[in-house]
């Protein structure tokens, strides 16, 4: 009997530690479970993440594309337009003998020539710029205007610029024939 008492103590230490070591298993699986759950809610945040970013980069190269266009739009109208002012300023030269030049300090001078019917090619000019207030803005004439002063301020209140350009003209036709 004491031999069978002692067996039976011995399978209860070890079934005792058997029990201690499943506990420490399960602990350890636990555990790992844990780490693992850890994993995958980091993985699905990466991926939500990622998502979102491939979206945004999506987003952006739309936008990008968009103001492309935009810009291409905006550039191919600004060449149309430096077109027909190319035109514009080539039918005022030949027909009307105007040039216009810009000249230091953001100024631009106009040159009249066909006024003189003696010397058709001599010029006649005067230059101007806009002033801060965005006004006509005249500095002077050669030959020199008396009425310059006048018609600044008829340009200034009226902004029409093609009579104020038609007056200067007529005035140097003017001078020519006093």
């Amino acid at each position: 009997m004491s031999l069978k008492l002692k067996e039976e103590e011995r399978m209860t230490e070890m079934i005792l530690e058997y029990k201690n070591q499943l506990c420490k298993q399960n602990k350890l699986i636990q555990e790992k479970k844990e780490n693992v759950l850890k994993m995958i809610a980091e993985v699905k945040g990466k991926e939500q993440e990622s998502e979102e970013l491939t979206a945004k980069i999506q987003e952006l190269k739309e936008e990008y594309a968009r103001k492309r266009e935009t810009i291409s739009t905006a550039n191919k109208a600004n060449e149309e337009r430096l077109k027909g002012l190319q035109k514009s300023a080539d039918l005022y030269r030949d027909y009307l003998g105007l040039e216009i030049r810009k000249i230091h300090g953001n100024k631009l001078q106009f040159i009249f020539t066909s006024i003189d019917p003696k010397n058709p090619e001599s010029p006649y000019m005067f230059s101007m710029s806009i002033n801060e207030a965005k006004e006509y803005e005249v500095y002077d004439s050669s030959p020199h205007l008396e009425c310059l002063a006048e018609f600044q301020e008829k340009v200034r209140k009226t902004n029409n610029f093609s009579a104020f350009l038609a007056n200067i003209r007529k005035a140097f036709i003017a001078k020519v024939h006093n």
